[in-house]
């Protein structure tokens, strides 16, 4: 049987595919955080006191230069990960080597490539999330944008699809910018679990080094060391099953959105008119102009929900310590992270764009719609609700509303669609915003301390 020699042996050339997986392809997403990840562990191992010392200051610098480099051709697409490889881990380890001989040889000292993988997808999911929860808080503020100016525009409300009581087109676009907010906080939430370094538990139990993993730790920005070893390498696939939870959560936001933006602008609603430079034509039919887009966010969500399932059904019963099995949830947690972020930035070019219609909004009033505004008018004069209702029900015809605008003025009381508060919504997403800008600004100030370049200049 044929082998292929690789940096850890030879190993049987089918069991090399089979067990390499996607991984050259995805790792190309995670060459960036192997740089950085691998920079923080050798400016750690340089300043241990240690004779002889593992690296000079000049040996550890001329390693950052070099990581620069590959994340500066990663970036450009020129960095290759070989099959023999296996993964970007040691991609990086023989370029090193390659370029700095024995210095390269020394970089995985007090490293596995289970702590090594940990902390890469811990740095993907930082720069990831913090990108997300930027462009849902947009999404949010330009939903609470849309409401502020349709504010008091009467809107049908319904429930089971069928009209049921008045309602504001304000009060709709910001029930789902609401909505985003809530899953911001999920997303917050997620960020703060990832935020913990794993880099040092090497393969799970340690080093008899006396390596510094809060050094480490604040090298790379994360908020703290995970303190246990094992459960720093236990934590492998949980962090990833939490994060893509809170990205169901978004997606299952984008999907109800989605829905409504489908069905009301529908010839038969027309309450909204959907851009036409993003909806799509048909091969046959000149006609058409398709909500192409939106039916396809809702189907993403059902791939990030299947996602999330498959993560953690590999999890399910694991033993304690590294397996094998783990490789298989990068897939799945890299394509719901890129799969969200996709759904999140089209959303808004789609509801900067959209356009609501009064003409139709107001047409599609009955009296029914207010059918239980009149029986709590009954109510107020001093009859049981209970009598109320059916003495409006029994005597539906009589239902008459003279002034739409008035009787949309009524619902005054907190979250209604008179005592909506959206500059309080739109202060809570600036707020969101401005903690997520300064968080990302301290992360790359850091990484660019790190790399002794401006990091967000590499890709230049």
């Amino acid at each position: 049987m044929s082998s292929q020699k690789t940096m850890v042996g030879k190993v049987n050339a089918d069991v090399l595919s089979f067990t390499v997986g996607k991984d050259a392809v995805l790792d190309r997403e995670l060459v960036d955080a192997d740089c950085i990840g691998t920079a923080a562990h050798v400016t750690m191992l340089q300043r241990l006191s240690v004779k002889p010392s593992l690296f000079s200051i000049k040996e550890r610098d001329d390693v950052i230069a070099e990581l620069v480099e590959i994340m500066r051709r990663g970036r450009k697409g020129q960095f290759k990960i070989l099959a023999s490889d296996q993964d970007v881990h040691l991609a990086v380890e023989r370029t090193l080597t390659k370029k700095l001989g024995d210095v390269g040889k020394r970089i995985h000292t007090a490293r596995s490539r289970n702590d090594q993988v940990a902390v890469d997808l811990r740095l993907y999911a930082k720069e990831e999330l913090l990108g997300l929860l930027l462009d849902s808080v947009e999404l949010s503020s330009v939903l609470l944008s849309f409401a502020k100016k349709h504010k008091m525009w009467p809107m049908v409300g319904r429930t089971h699809l069928q009209p049921a009581m008045p309602s504001t087109v304000g009060l709709w676009a910001s029930a789902h910018a609401e909505s985003l907010l809530d899953d911001i906080s999920c997303l917050e939430s997620a960020y703060q679990l990832n935020d913990r370094c794993p880099l040092g538990s090497a393969a799970g139990y340690g080093v008899p080094l006396a390596i510094d993993r809060e050094l480490t730790s604040k090298l790379l920005n994360f908020a703290e060391p995970i303190h246990n070893v094992l459960y720093a390498s236990n934590a492998r696939g949980k962090c990833e099953s939490v994060i893509v939870a809170s990205l169901s959560q978004v997606m299952l936001s984008l999907s109800r959105l989605s829905e409504d933006m489908i069905l009301y602008s529908m010839p038969e609603f027309a309450y909204f008119k959907l851009p036409a430079e993003l909806c799509t034509g048909s091969s046959i039919m000149p006609q058409k102009k398709n909500p192409d887009v939106l039916e396809l966010v809702r189907a993403k969500v059902a791939r990030v929900l299947a996602d999330s399932t498959a993560i953690t059904g590999i999890l399910k019963g694991l033993p304690g310590g590294y397996n094998r099995d783990l490789q298989e949830i990068k897939e799945p947690f890299m394509e719901s992270m890129q799969t969200t972020r996709a759904s999140v930035k089209i959303m808004i070019d789609m509801v900067k764009s959209l356009k609501a219609d009064k003409k139709a909004l107001h047409a599609a009033f009955t009296p029914e719609v207010f059918a239980a505004d009149r029986a709590l008018e009954l109510v107020a004069e001093g009859a049981s609700f209970r009598d109320s209702y059916n003495q409006v029900r029994d005597d539906l015809e009589s239902l008459q509303v003279d002034d739409l605008g008035a009787a949309m003025l009524k619902r005054t009381h907190l979250g209604a669609g008179a005592g909506l508060d959206i500059d309080f919504l739109m202060k809570r997403s600036k707020e969101v915003g401005v903690k997520v800008k300064r968080t990302r600004v301290r992360y790359y100030a850091a990484i660019s301390k790190l790399l002794g370049t401006k990091y967000s200049d590499l890709s230049i």
